[in-house]
């Protein structure tokens, strides 16, 4: 079964300016649905807020033009903790097509406080969260995570393991000197999970390089470093053959990636205290 994800690389309003992305973001939705997208993806922390004390809550209106137009929408903001202490957790969240409760992940790496204070876009003490959910769609179960948790393999590994078979990993900015090996380990990051994996980021102006991308465990299938709309056609299909399956002699004949590679097969969970040393 195929469906249809709606990739947006947006030109995001300046942070004195966010609460403008959210009318933005209701416009990307219905244009999603018009295209005949099940998702539309969004970058970390967009529509907003980026800084403490929140000024908004994007939540109600991203909800209910998911709920009004049936597309799950992926997006990011902060969910404040402590006014006086500016402190708040970092989200990726989903509104459902269906109008439920939207869901939420808060970042959960790195160890905190972290760079979220004191540089140019956000301004909010950073606490991580230490669950790793899982979400149920008509197309199949969901994953989320966000920006440089690409670097940590682990994230990704505790929601493939949870049986997540699509995850998104929206970005903040400019990857810079990063691009390269941030491109890389996305579809990495697919590879190991034998999952499709959704990326894209905020762009502040068209001479930023952007890194919007949907990668399956055997090809990168979208991939654009422009500001844009862009509508990418997947079947979970495949990965879930591959998840279901052991790799063989003749298997490279026949895959791109390993086969099972969440499965028996190659798990070996009564090693992991030893993989994870206790000091």
């Amino acid at each position: 079964m195929t469906f249809r994800i709606a990739v947006v690389q947006p030109i995001t309003h300046p942070v004195d300016r966010a609460e403008d992305n959210v009318a933005d973001a209701e416009r990307f939705i219905a244009r999603a649905a018009s295209e005949g997208a099940q998702f539309v993806c969004f970058p970390e922390t967009y529509p907003g807020p980026w800084r403490m004390p929140a000024a908004f809550d994007p939540t109600p209106r991203i909800a209910a033009a998911a709920a009004r137009h049936g597309v799950n929408a992926v997006y990011g903001t902060i969910e404040p903790i402590s006014h006086n202490e500016g402190t708040a957790h970092n989200l990726i969240c989903m509104a459902y097509a269906d109008g439920r409760e939207p869901a939420r992940y808060r970042r959960t790496h790195p160890n905190g406080p972290w760079i979220y204070t004191g540089g140019e876009w956000w301004e909010f003490q950073y606490v991580p969260g230490n669950e790793f959910p899982v979400f149920d769609t008509a197309q199949g179960k969901v994953g989320m995570a966000m920006c440089s948790e690409v670097y940590m393999p682990e994230v990704t590994r505790a929601l493939a393991l949870r049986g997540a078979e699509l995850i998104f990993m929206p970005a903040g900015t400019d990857k810079r000197k990063l691009w390269a090996t941030w491109r890389n380990l996305i579809w990495s990051r697919a590879i190991e999970n034998l999952a499709v994996v959704v990326t894209t980021q905020n762009l502040f102006n068209h001479a930023e390089r952007g890194l919007a991308m949907v990668a399956t465990p055997e090809e990168i299938v979208f991939e654009s470093t422009a500001a844009g709309f862009f509508t990418v056609e997947v079947s979970l299909d495949r990965a879930r053959e591959m998840r279901a399956s052991n790799d063989g002699i003749a298997s490279a004949r026949d895959y791109g990636a390993k086969q099972g590679v969440l499965g028996p097969q190659w798990q070996r969970p009564e090693l992991r205290t030893i993989m994870y040393p206790q000091k």
